[in-house]
């Protein structure tokens, strides 16, 4: 899929995959010589509607190699129970494609690619708990056995009661090798007085590398990373024409001096995408339909600097947020939710205190298949007011609750 600019790549990429065909995004500037080597059977052209003379700027000679070309947007791919189906057509057809890109394949030739990599050595595994990381784990786990052993960071940024559930689980329920590191006043330290969000994420990335090259220093002979990198965190990073969005801590924030090979069997996957492989690698379904956790934590979602009265304050007000969405059934039919402490005050009044001036709680819940796109969720208004009649009464430091009712795009799922 050539992206020249379009915001519906993912989408038409999303959509070519649902048919069991394989396809990467590549931007439009890519060279003849590339598009060569990559043997591709077909070309989409992701045409930017608001920048038609993009197109103009490609190499011309790709379309001369006698590939199928097919000129496509978003809107076009809205197929009716009615309409013709051109897109199968085209990858089937005119394509020649064969549909056996599935998630066994997928996982077959993931173990026999980590398996060559690794060889006799041994890798670590970058793991916080989330989907990606367990997913992650879960793969390489059952390519090396032993020879996996997963590191499980406490940087101090973690939801409530989240390392115990971690350790629990990845103990109990996987059998997996799982050293625990508490480097809670370390991250902290780090982000003391650091207000951008992008030099927060890089700070995270490299403080992650770090650790795990000491841990890797004391088991001796540790060649390899694992990490949960995901597609739409390249892509977000800065693959394609689109340019970066945020910088993410497991791929834009890498440290350029890392002594560590990296394995990221899932950086090719969308996230509905890894739950059918965690799904196949037999994992739980709590844990393979958790919702969505980033990887610097609760770092992204408190503006300006972290502190630990921020953190407090957020990791509480998210904690009855979800219990209250539990209460009422609704977790499962939400992708993702959470709360976000933003960097202003406001003035409020207190039975107890009379006049108040403090932080406001942003409430935020989307509905998304793989992230790219969002959309926000409709709670019922009795919910919210429950939600906010606890926080207000149980989160020092809270006078305010807000909902945040913005799509992406052309908001992030997250704030930071």
């Amino acid at each position: 899929v050539l992206d020249f600019g379009s915001p519906d790549s993912q989408v038409i990429a999303r959509k070519v995959r649902e048919y069991d065909v394989y396809c990467e995004i590549k931007p439009y500037f890519i060279t003849l010589e590339e598009v060569e080597q990559l043997m591709p059977k077909g070309i989409i052209l992701a045409a930017d509607p608001k920048n038609p003379d993009a197109i103009g700027k490609m190499d011309f000679d790709i379309l001369k190699l006698g590939i199928p070309v097919l000129e496509v947007s978003r809107n076009d791919l809205d197929i009716k129970d009615d309409d013709i189906d051109f897109l199968r057509i085209f990858l089937y057809f005119e394509c020649q494609c064969t549909g056996n890109w599935t998630v066994e394949s997928f996982i077959n030739n993931s173990i026999e690619e980590i398996r060559e990599k690794v060889g006799t050595g041994r890798a670590l595994c970058a793991l916080s708990g989330g989907v990606d990381s367990s997913v992650a784990a879960a793969l390489v786990h059952k390519a090396l056995g032993d020879k996996l052993i997963c590191i499980f960071v406490d940087h101090g940024l973690l939801r409530k009661d989240e390392a115990i559930t971690v350790e629990k689980v990845f103990k109990n329920t996987l059998d997996i090798n799982l050293i625990k590191v508490d480097a809670r006043e370390r991250f902290l330290n780090r982000l003391k007085g650091v207000t951008d969000p992008e030099r927060k994420r890089k700070i995270i990335g490299e403080e992650f590398i770090r650790v795990f090259e000491e841990e890797a220093e004391k088991l001796g002979d540790i060649e390899f990373l694992v990490q949960g990198t995901l597609y739409p965190d390249v892509l977000e990073s800065g693959v394609g024409a689109s340019g970066v969005v945020k910088s993410h801590h497991n791929v834009g924030g890498l440290p350029e001096d890392m002594n560590l090979q990296l394995i990221e069997p899932l950086k090719d996957l969308f996230k509905d995408e890894v739950r059918k492989v965690g799904t196949a690698l037999g994992l739980p379904d709590d844990m393979v339909w958790r919702q969505p956790f980033p990887g610097p934590g609760l770092a992204v979602r408190i503006l300006g600097e972290i502190t630990e009265e921020k953190l407090n304050i957020v990791r509480n007000a998210d904690a009855i947020l979800q219990e209250e969405i539990k209460k009422a059934g609704l977790y499962r039919d939400i992708w993702q939710l959470f709360a976000v402490l933003p960097e202003m005050k406001s003035v409020g009044v207190s039975e107890k205190l009379g006049r108040t001036y403090s932080n406001a709680i942003i409430i935020r819940a989307v509905n998304s298949t793989d992230g790219m796109t969002a959309d926000w969720v409709r709670l019922p208004y009795e919910v919210l007011g429950r939600i906010s009649d606890r926080i207000l009464k149980e989160v020092e430091g809270v006078n305010r609750v807000v909902y945040d009712i913005t799509p992406k795009p052309p908001g992030t799922i997250e704030w930071e």
